[in-house]
C-alpha cells in the first residue's frame, strides 16, 4: 500500500511516498533528509503529537502548556482528560517551562508551562 504524506519537520515539506507492506515500512522517496525519511515511518507505524493547551489555576487563571515532547497518536484524548484535571494553586505564578504534571500516563512527556504568568 502506498500513502502519500506532506514532511512536517522542517520548513521544506517535502512530499512523501511511502510504501508499506502491513505495519512495515518498505520505502520512503521524496525526502530531503534522514529526518523526512524517520518522520515518515513514525508517521505510518506509530504516529506521534506533542499536546498543545491551556489549564486553568485555582484563582482562574487561564496558562498556555504542552508536552515537551510527543506522545502516541491513540493517547491523546486519555492525556487531555488528565491535563483537564489539572487546577494548580500558582501562588507564585508560572514560568516558562514550570512542570505542571511529571510523566503524563507513563509516556516520558511532562506537561509544561509555555508562558510566564505573573500574578498581579
Amino acid at each position: 500500500m502506498k500513502k502519500n504524506l506532506t514532511c512536517i519537520v522542517c520548513p521544506l515539506g517535502c512530499l512523501l511516498e511511502v510504501e508499506q507492506e502491513g505495519n512495515e515500512v518498505v520505502s520512503v522517496e521524496g525526502n530531503g533528509c534522514k529526518r523526512g525519511r524517520d518522520y515518515a515511518v513514525t508517521e505510518c507505524t506509530n504516529p506521534q503529537r506533542v499536546i498543545t493547551t491551556t489549564v486553568r489555576t485555582q484563582d482562574g487563571y487561564i496558562i498556555p502548556v504542552k508536552t515537551d515532547k510527543a506522545i502516541p497518536k491513540s493517547m491523546i484524548f486519555e492525556c487531555m482528560r488528565d491535563i483537564n484535571s489539572l487546577c494548580p494553586d500558582g501562588q507564585n505564578g508560572y514560568t516558562v517551562g514550570d512542570i505542571l504534571c511529571r510523566n503524563i500516563l507513563g509516556t516520558d512527556a511532562n506537561v509544561v508551562v509555555c508562558a510566564d504568568v505573573r500574578k498581579v
